[in-house]
């Protein structure tokens, strides 16, 4: 890798770090090449295969950052050195002065007390509050300054921005680095936008305090105030956290490069890291590996992998069941069949969670007879299912239409010691409401209530949905019941179409029960709902009847008179 690092009164200059905003990365030639030839047995011997492009005297050797009209080495030591008013910080006099008339301010022999300092500014207009805010800052009165921006925010009033900004800088070099924060808090919340200068002053002043969690908060923020970090923003972090190590900070730090400045800068820090014996472990690359197979750049995961395995690490089994994860939802079964394999010829042994993700990769793609096999296998292998990999399973057969077999696998289950819950009970019932087998469906449900499983709304819902496709609307109702007893929520089309049932099947007077209860549950009904239990109460010769329920709906008032 083509970088220089400098010793130069113990400050380091990482020229590998590129701007993040124009990336000039070198060419990493990886093609097609698959991950696994990096984890196999013989991937130390053919990392040569890998090759950069772009040597010594490339655009990646050295990066000189240009702002604001001037160059800045990319030396961390230079942080600070920013082009700012000089303050002096005199706490002696106040000196505000006041002026009649065309004059704002009058000299005062005597220093003034904060309240009377609110209330001379309390009243002021805002092009008045920053004449005086741009007075204060001028003459370095940075806590009269902060002070005074405090009270213009309670207002509502807008500080001058440039003042701020001075303003921020001037409480960092005096090692004020909280009310320097909130005074950004409040430029930024007014519509302000800091500059990079200001902002790498600030992580500077976090990091000289040991607050490495909030410089990197704050350099999360700043590409949202439309300032993204640049390579100084990031050295300065480094450099904090080579006086403080600290691993979770580490890795965040590169999770956060990765993100904004693409996985090439952040395998080029973790090599300067390693230059400078701060040594990351192998959470902090699974967490890269995570980042790159979450986006689908499996040719970002090989470069970490080859970096890891460069430095004499080995992948653990969140490594490997990381990227098994992102093969298999790619449908890449080839490559996660040799991962599955190098992972058998290793220490590094499958576990459930390695199983549970093939097979319920192969479920998702119909590959049942695959995922089949692979449970077989673990059990084999003494690697105990768990719930998980058994609602997979059951929910791939019901989905299949082997329902038989879902039935004996769910029987196995009762078997072990891993118990079946109310998700596994739903998954099998459903599948059988919708094959038409409701009496071995009804079964299951009374099981479930025999050893304590209370059913919830998808239980029922399954049930009434299977009932009504083999017409059985009086059973519907009954579940209906249960439900509104329950107080789980009912679908209009589920009311619906168990009255029409009931309706055609002469049974009127369940259909008014259903009725009632669609009504109390606030789901009014339309009317067509009306007209096919009238009609029903018509058609049994119930004229009667049929009055007496128009008359009931007036009643209940869920028609107007009129309308019937």
């Amino acid at each position: 890798m083509a970088h220089t690092i400098a010793q130069q009164n113990s400050t380091v200059d990482f020229r590998c770090l590129h701007a993040c905003a124009e990336e000039v990365s070198p060419s990493f030639e990886i093609g097609n090449l698959p991950i696994s030839r990096f984890l196999s047995k013989n991937s130390r011997e053919s990392q040569c295969c890998l090759r950069w492009e772009g040597g010594v005297g490339s655009k990646s050797d050295v990066y000189c950052l240009q702002n604001r009209g001037f160059q800045r080495s990319v030396c961390i030591d230079r942080v600070h050195e920013v082009e700012l008013d000089e303050w002096s910080v005199d706490t002696d006099k106040l000196g505000i002065e006041r002026k009649s008339g065309e004059e704002m301010y009058e000299k005062r022999p005597h220093r003034s007390s904060p309240l009377d300092l609110d209330g001379r500014f309390v009243g002021n207009s805002e092009d008045k509050n920053n004449d005086a805010l741009r007075n204060l800052c001028s003459r370095g009165k940075l806590v009269n300054a902060s002070r005074l921006i405090d009270i213009m925010a309670r207002r509502n009033q807008i500080p001058d921005f440039p003042s701020c900004r001075n303003l921020i800088r001037g409480l960092v070099k005096i090692d004020r680095i909280d009310k320097a924060a909130k005074i950004l808090k409040i430029m930024v919340m007014s519509g302000g936008v800091p500059d990079i200068i200001t902002y790498n002053m600030m992580v500077g002043g976090f990091c000289k305090k040991g607050q490495l969690r909030s410089a990197i908060d704050l350099v999360e923020d700043m590409s949202l105030s439309g300032c993204p970090p640049d390579v100084i923003t990031y050295n300065t972090i480094i450099r904090g956290m080579f006086a403080t190590p600290y691993i979770v900070t580490y890795t965040v730090l590169i999770e956060l490069i990765c993100r904004h400045c693409g996985i090439m800068r952040a395998v080029e820090v973790l090599d300067d890291m390693v230059v400078e014996g701060c040594y990351p472990d192998i959470v902090t690359y699974n967490s890269l590996v995570n980042f790159t197979c979450r986006r689908n750049k499996l040719e970002d995961t090989a470069l970490v992998i080859h970096n890891l395995l460069s430095l004499g690490f080995d992948p653990n089994v969140v490594t490997y069941n990381t990227i098994l994860h992102s093969l298999c939802g790619r449908g890449c079964w080839d490559e996660a069949d040799e991962i599955f394999t190098i992972m058998n010829e290793t220490s590094v042994s499958p576990t459930v969670v390695t199983y549970n993700i093939l097979i319920n990769g192969l479920c998702k793609f119909g590959m049942l007879e695959r995922a089949i096999n692979f449970f077989t296998q673990m059990i084999s292998q003494n690697c105990s299912p768990d719930i998980i990999t058994y609602n997979t399973l059951l929910g791939a057969l019901c989905r299949e239409g082997m329902i038989d077999q879902a039935i004996q696998l769910l029987e196995l289950l009762s078997g072990t010691s891993c118990s079946p819950g109310l998700i596994t009970y739903n998954t099998v019932i459903d599948g059988l409401a919708k094959s038409g087998s409701m009496e071995k469906a009804m079964g299951l449900y009374g099981q479930m209530v025999e050893i304590g499983i209370i059913p919830d709304e998808i239980t029922h819902r399954s049930l009434v949905g299977g009932f009504c496709r083999e017409n059985l609307v009086e059973e519907a109702a009954v579940i209906l019941m249960e439900m509104h007893k329950r107080g789980h929520q009912v679908r209009t089309s589920s009311f619906k179409y168990v009255i029409h049932g009931l309706c055609r099947n002469n049974k009127v007077d369940v259909a008014i029960q259903v009725l009632e209860m669609m009504i109390s549950d606030q789901c009014m009904p339309d009317e067509a709902i009306y007209s096919t239990i009238l009609q029903g109460v018509t058609a049994a010769g119930m004229t009667k009847e049929a009055d007496q329920l128009r008359q009931k709906l007036i009643e209940w008032k869920v028609v107007q008179e009129e309308t019937m």
